[in-house]
């Protein structure tokens, strides 16, 4: 699977919005990489972790997102699981559940309907060890200063707005994977 491939079919032609998601992306897929080559014990599958990496933000276009070039019509917080619709649409269901669980660290049901989140009411954290690494070095990158990657500190703070839960299991990552 060209994971290129998907991201071309949905951002066709040259935009700003396609210019951030494959910046974006590949910092992600780099960092996972990274992850994945100072731990062999986690038996990581590197191909997977790079085709997933470039492509848990492929439902952004679908938000609305202004300072990223997204004019959907949906909340931006609903990215991972129309990504995932399109992921599984295009039959690639184990790269649609990197889409749906990467928000945040994870959306549990219960964060969802606590907050009362506009997405579907089921679990949403990361299971395998492979969407785990994702999701966690996504939160090192963000979409609106490409050119950096942020601290362990910045990183964690990003997460507070979901909960508790979230920078629990950032906490968690970091014993894991640094």
């Amino acid at each position: 699977m060209n994971p290129l491939d998907i991201i071309n079919k949905y951002y066709p032609g040259e935009s700003e919005l396609k210019h951030i998601l494959l910046t974006h992306s590949r910092s992600v897929a780099d960092k996972a990489l990274e992850i994945a080559g100072r731990h062999p014990e986690l038996g990581l599958d590197r191909d997977f972790l790079y085709e997933g990496a470039m492509l848990h933000d492929i439902g952004v276009f679908l938000t609305d997102a202004d300072s990223i070039f997204c004019f959907g019509d949906k909340p931006y917080i609903c990215h991972g699981y129309l990504g995932a619709d399109l992921m599984r649409a295009e039959g690639y269901p184990r790269h649609a559940l990197v889409c749906e669980r990467h928000t945040g660290a994870g959306l549990s049901l219960e964060q969802i309907l606590a907050q009362d989140l506009p997405v579907p009411h089921r679990d949403m954290v990361p299971v395998s060890m492979e969407e785990q690494v994702m999701c966690f070095s996504d939160k090192f990158f963000s979409k609106t200063h490409l050119d950096r990657e942020k601290t362990v500190e910045k990183a964690r703070k990003s997460l507070e707005k979901y909960g508790l839960a979230g920078v629990q299991r950032f906490d968690k990552w970091c014993e894991l994977f640094l």
